[in-house]
């Protein structure tokens, strides 16, 4: 017997976290950064057939400044860099990064002085996405999984302790070469 049953129907429960959590993930808008090939496969997810619209994600924004999504589509070059950060910068809080195939999440198979071995040195990475390049329902599938975590992020003073404990987490975790077993 909860409290669900003595209210008469049409009468919906929640919080303000999650009804705002849900209007975020209802409203991503992404700035496409398409470098490579994977920028291809990521204007394949707009078609008639994979449809991003469905997320609520059909404004693919030109302008950082309104845009809450980054997708980092291919290679980032030495000096593509620091303009992906000033992009990045732009882009209105919160924000999030996809960092969509292999090249954008480890710099692949180009090992040189040229290419940024990861995005995640330049931009806070939200969703590695693997594949070289990943399909269109691979992105969908990332997308909704961002989703999932713009839900359930914390509002206010718990969105600051959140992350605190994240990093503090993250912070605390041994490099792998470092741990048992690991060579050093």
């Amino acid at each position: 017997m909860g409290l669900e049953e003595k209210l008469p129907s049409g009468f919906l429960l929640s919080t303000v976290e999650q009804v705002a959590g849900w209007a975020r993930r209802s409203s991503v808008w992404p700035a496409t950064f398409g470098l490579a090939c994977c920028a291809i496969e990521m204007m394949a997810t707009g078609d008639p057939r994979h449809d991003m619209a469905r997320g609520g994600m059909e404004r693919a924004s030109a302008t950082p400044r309104q845009a809450d999504l980054m997708i980092v589509a291919g290679r980032v070059s030495q000096k593509m860099a620091p303009v992906l950060r000033q992009i990045y910068d732009q882009m209105s809080e919160p924000k999030w990064v996809i960092a969509m195939g292999v090249c954008a999440s480890s710099g692949g198979m180009f090992n040189n002085y040229a290419i940024v071995q990861g995005v995640d040195h330049i931009v806070p990475v939200d969703i590695y996405l693997p594949g070289c390049p990943p399909r269109p329902e691979m992105l969908l599938d990332a997308i909704l999984k961002l989703h999932d975590k713009i839900q359930n992020t914390k509002l206010g003073p718990h969105r600051r302790k959140q992350i605190q404990e994240l990093e503090l987490a993250k912070m605390r975790s041994l490099p792998l070469l470092s741990q048992p077993g690991g060579k050093a």
